[in-house]
């Protein structure tokens, strides 16, 4: 196989224009979106209040992942990331599989983002259909991301901040109302009514751990934006560590306050949870404000997710794994090939919007979850790989940043992941995720062996 360098050489390209500060808003901009504001109602349905606990598992897995992530992109930082860290560390095989699943997931994803984005402009406009709102917000923010990187690490860094602004002072009003103000019907007691703490048993807690899984769905995105950093080791390291707390802060304590607020029985799909608290609690114009947060909630992560998915295009036309006109940059470093063939998740959640309008968003999740969850399943399987072999490689030197707890935790990291993967096909809701994503990732084993086998093996 050969030496790793030269599969950074190929994904050259890509001007470093993103600082530390944009790519901790890259990743929080893709995690915080429609799994949070919306996805949130699905994982209270399962889970009841022990929700908290689905995504304190979800958050536990993250934290492993990105310990993985952040050891293997400071040793190698380049756009393909993990697909590229599998290609090398494990097999040509494995790279062209999570590349192109990954690719395929944060696609879908897009859709499902620009869907929600449908649901909530029709707060304000009801008569007007949602596909009109995701065809005009997609040819918006796929001209800001073929603009240029720099243009686009601009528009997350804001969008993010104001979602950031957005969920602290959610905290703080709930917290006000929970311990401060505790009108009637306000108060954790609100944990144990409706079948209590745990309504479907530890195993509605389990399923809920699906749909928060998807919700971190992005924390892997710094490591493909390490491409394009300025300082690629400094800026990963800290925007890992500064990410994590983020989230985690951020979601338990939002859902902890939230679920005080409006009894878990309450939390209804068709809008945000987080607006149904604003319009409980009668503060003026709160709801239609914290509705706009949103909004530009499920742009941002739509904003991110279009990104990733384009720079992993990129590193897959690049490897010689897709037409090479994908690969090709722009006067501004931007590979608009890549872009415009990532936009395909935004024509899906057209269609789907035109015939199965209140379908779409369930069916997009659904689909998406499979390839998300096998790239960090593979995350921590490459990871299991690299450690040994990085040190054979480079003898009497040091990593400049170790995953802690090698290889007990990222081996606990990869049961947990294949376990949430293997529950998807004993629900009812999410048996699709696995029946689709199975087949895919056979198709596409099948693709390699039949198109690029004998072209991409290189001898040691």
């Amino acid at each position: 196989m050969a030496n790793f360098d030269s599969i950074q050489q190929r994904e050259t390209g890509l001007q470093p224009h993103l600082n530390s500060a944009q790519m901790t808003m890259i990743a929080i901009g893709g995690a915080i979106g429609t799994g949070l504001f919306m996805g949130s109602a699905f994982a209270i349905g399962f889970a009841g209040p022990s929700v908290l606990i689905s995504y304190a598992i979800g958050a536990f897995i993250g934290l492993l992942l990105m310990g993985c992530l952040a050891e293997m992109t400071v040793a190698h930082p380049t756009s393909g990331s993990f697909g590229a860290y599998a290609e090398h560390y494990i097999s040509p095989l494995a790279g062209f599989v999570v590349r192109y699943a990954y690719w395929g997931a944060v696609v879908l994803a897009v859709g499902m983002e620009v869907t929600a984005v449908g649901k909530y402009m029709a707060y304000w406009f009801p008569a007007v259909d949602q596909w009109k709102w995701v065809l005009l917000f997609s040819v918006l923010l796929a001209a800001v991301n073929a603009t240029s990187v720099k243009a686009f690490g601009q528009v997350e860094y804001w969008f993010s901040m104001v979602k950031v602004i957005a969920i602290v002072a959610f905290i703080l009003i709930a917290a006000y109302v929970v311990f401060g103000t505790r009108p009637a019907g306000v108060g954790f007691d609100n944990y144990f009514v409706d079948g209590g703490f745990f309504p479907s048993g530890w195993w509605g807690t389990w399923v809920g751990v699906i749909v928060a899984i998807f919700s971190y769905l992005s924390l892997e995105s710094i490591a493909i934006a390490a491409g394009e950093a300025q300082n690629p080791k400094q800026a990963v390291t800290r925007a890992f560590r500064s990410t994590v707390l983020r989230l985690v802060l951020f979601y338990l304590l939002s859902l902890a306050l939230m679920l005080a607020i409006v009894p878990w029985s309450h939390a209804s799909t068709d809008k945000s949870p987080f607006v149904k608290v604003m319009e409980i609690l009668q503060i003026p114009g709160a709801a239609a404000a914290l509705n706009f947060v949103v909004l530009l909630a499920s742009l941002s992560a739509m904003n991110s997710q279009l990104y990733v998915t384009s720079r992993m295009m990129f590193s897959l036309s690049r490897g010689g794994y897709a037409p090479k006109r994908l690969s090709r940059l722009s006067k501004s470093g931007v590979p608009l090939g890549a872009i415009a063939v990532s936009c395909l998740g935004m024509a899906v959640a057209m269609v789907l919007n035109v015939f199965k309008p209140k379908e779409s968003l369930e069916l997009m999740m659904s689909i998406a979850m499979f390839g998300a969850m096998f790239a960090w399943f593979m995350v921590f399987v490459t990871h299991l790989f690299f450690r040994p072999r990085w040190q054979r490689e480079h003898p009497g030197q040091r990593l400049e940043f170790r995953m802690w707890g090698f290889p007990v935790l990222t081996l606990i990291g990869a049961l947990l992941m294949a376990g949430v993967i293997v529950t998807t096909l004993f629900t009812k809701e999410f048996h699709t995720t696995t029946l689709v994503g199975v087949p895919f990732l056979i198709a596409l084993v099948l693709i390699y062996a039949l198109w690029y086998r004998k072209k991409k093996v290189t001898p040691e």
